[in-house]
C-alpha cells in the first residue's frame, strides 16, 4: 500500500505544476491525442505568448490517431496570475463567440499509424482576443462539448514592462556549483504601475518544466520607474545538466542516439542507447532545444502528415533499484499526458529502469527527474546531476492588477539564458 501511494504522490508532482489548480494544469484527457505542440509563429522554440494586437499568432498542432476525421472545437478560458480563472466574462476578453471550429486538418500519408492533424491559429477572425493575461484553452467535439479531448495553456501580453535579467552561477548558496541564481529589473514610465510592491507579482520559470514556477511577490526595492528583484531565494535554481537529445527522422538508418531500429507489426520500435548517470560527471556542453521537440521526417515532403509514429525505448543503467522515490523522463513531450507513461520502471531481469513512448518521428530533447517521497519537485540531482554551467532558458512573466482591478494583466515578459 505504501509503494502504491508513493507513485501517486509522484506522478500528481510531475502531472501538475505545485502553484496551479488540476482543473487548469495542461492536460491531455483523451489518449487519442498526441504530439501536442502550442507555440508563437514566429519561433517554435519559444513559450507560447505572444502580444495583444502584435502581429505574432499562436500555434497550436495535434493528431489525432483515428481512421475517422473527428469536427473539433474549441473555447478559452481566462485565467489570473496562478492559473485560476478569472472573474472576466466571456464578452470581456474575446469579441464575438467564445467558440471556434478547427477548420484546418489532414489525413496521414502512407504511415503504419493512421492520424488525422489538426493545426489552427490565434487570434484569428472567429476568436479575437482583447485583454491580457493567462489563457487556458480547451478542444472538444463539436456535438459533445462535454467531451473535451485536451486543455492547453498560452499567455497575451499587453507590454506596460521592460524585463532585464541576468544569470549567474556565483550564487547566495554555492559558488560555480550546483545552482543558478537570477537578478530581475523592472523598468516602466512613472505613473504605469501603481503600488508595485502590492500590485506586480513576477513569475520565473526553468526551460519547458510545468513542476517548478517560482513566484516572486514582492520586490527587493523599488525607485521612480524601476522594480529590483535580487538575492532572494526565489530566484536561485537547480543548475541541471544539458538536456539527452536523439532523433528518429528516418526509419531506414540509425540516427543520433538511436542503438536500433526495428518494424514489430503494427509500429516501428526505436531503441535508444542506455543513459547513465551523469551526476559525478564533468559537464559537457550540448546545444539542444531547453526539452522541446521538432516533428521531422526526413524522407518526407510535409512531415505533418508524413511521420510516422515509434515506440521509443528509454532504458537507464542506474546501478540498481534506487530507493525512496521514483525516476520520470521529462520533456515537452511528456507535459499533459498520463505521467505512468513517462515513469521509469526497473526490471529486475535487466539490473535497469526502462520505459516506452510512442513518439512521433522528429528531434526530441529529455531529462530524467527524481521525484522523492513526499515532494513534490523533480529533481535533476540523483541522475542527470546539478552543473553550474548548463544551459537553462528562463522564463519571466509579470503580472500587475491595479487597485479596484478585476483580473491579473500580463504586463512584462522575458527570456535570459544562462551558461552561453
Amino acid at each position: 500500500m505504501k509503494k502504491i501511494l508513493t507513485i501517486a504522490i509522484a506522478l500528481l508532482a510531475l502531472n501538475v505544476a505545485a502553484q496551479s489548480l488540476p482543473g487548469t494544469s495542461v492536460r491531455v484527457f483523451d489518449e487519442a491525442v498526441r504530439t501536442l505542440q502550442v507555440y508563437p509563429a514566429s519561433n517554435p522554440y519559444l513559450p507560447p505568448v505572444i502580444n495583444l494586437n502584435g502581429d505574432d499568432r499562436i500555434i497550436v498542432s495535434f493528431d489525432l490517431l483515428d481512421y475517422d476525421l473527428h469536427y473539433l472545437r474549441y473555447s478559452l478560458v481566462h485565467c489570473d496570475a496562478n492559473w485560476t480563472p478569472s472573474q472576466l466574462f466571456e464578452s470581456e476578453f474575446v469579441d464575438g463567440f467564445n467558440y471556434a471550429d478547427i477548420t484546418d486538418y489532414a489525413q496521414s500519408v502512407a504511415t503504419f499509424t493512421h492520424y488525422y492533424n489538426y493545426t489552427f491559429a490565434l487570434p484569428n477572425d472567429d476568436m479575437r482576443i482583447t485583454k491580457s493575461g493567462n489563457y487556458l484553452l480547451k478542444v472538444y467535439e463539436q456535438d459533445d462539448p462535454d467531451h473535451v479531448l485536451f486543455q492547453t495553456r498560452f499567455m497575451v501580453a499587453d507590454v506596460k514592462v521592460g524585463v532585464q535579467a541576468t544569470v549567474t552561477s556565483r550564487t547566495d548558496v554555492d559558488y560555480n556549483n550546483e545552482h543558478q541564481q537570477l537578478a530581475i529589473d523592472l523598468n516602466y514610465k512613472p505613473g504605469t504601475i501603481d503600488d508595485p510592491y502590492s500590485n506586480l507579482l513576477t513569475v520565473v520559470s526553468q526551460n519547458t518544466r510545468t513542476d517548478e514556477d517560482h513566484l516572486l511577490r514582492r520586490p527587493t526595492s523599488v525607485a521612480v520607474g524601476q522594480v529590483t528583484y535580487e538575492h532572494m531565494p526565489q530566484l536561485i535554481f537547480n543548475a541541471g545538466n544539458e538536456y539527452h537529445r536523439f532523433e528518429h527522422v528516418n526509419t531506414g538508418t540509425i540516427n543520433m542516439g538511436i542503438q536500433r531500429i526495428d518494424y514489430f507489426e503494427p509500429f516501428y520500435h526505436a531503441t535508444l542507447y542506455t543513459d547513465e548517470p551523469r551526476r559525478e560527471l564533468q559537464h559537457l556542453y550540448d546545444q539542444t532545444r531547453h526539452g522541446r521537440f521538432t516533428i521531422r521526417n526526413s524522407m518526407a515532403d510535409d512531415s505533418r502528415v508524413e511521420a510516422d509514429y515509434v515506440i521509443t525505448h528509454f532504458t537507464l543503467d542506474a546501478g540498481g533499484p534506487l530507493s525512496g522515490g521514483n525516476i520520470f523522463l521529462e520533456g515537452e513531450f511528456t507535459h499533459g499526458y498520463d505521467p505512468r507513461s513517462a515513469l521509469m520502471t526497473y526490471d529486475m531481469s535487466t539490473g535497469m529502469y526502462h520505459a516506452e513512448v510512442m513518439l512521433k518521428q522528429g528531434q526530441y530533447n529529455y531529462q530524467y527527474l527524481w521525484v522523492p517521497e513526499g515532494q513534490s519537485i523533480g529533481l535533476t540531482s540523483m541522475v542527470d546531476g546539478d552543473k553550474f554551467q548548463t544551459s537553462n532558458q528562463y522564463f519571466i512573466r509579470v503580472y500587475y492588477r491595479p487597485s479596484g482591478g478585476r483580473y491579473d494583466q500580463l504586463v512584462g515578459y522575458g527570456i535570459v539564458y544562462s551558461g552561453l
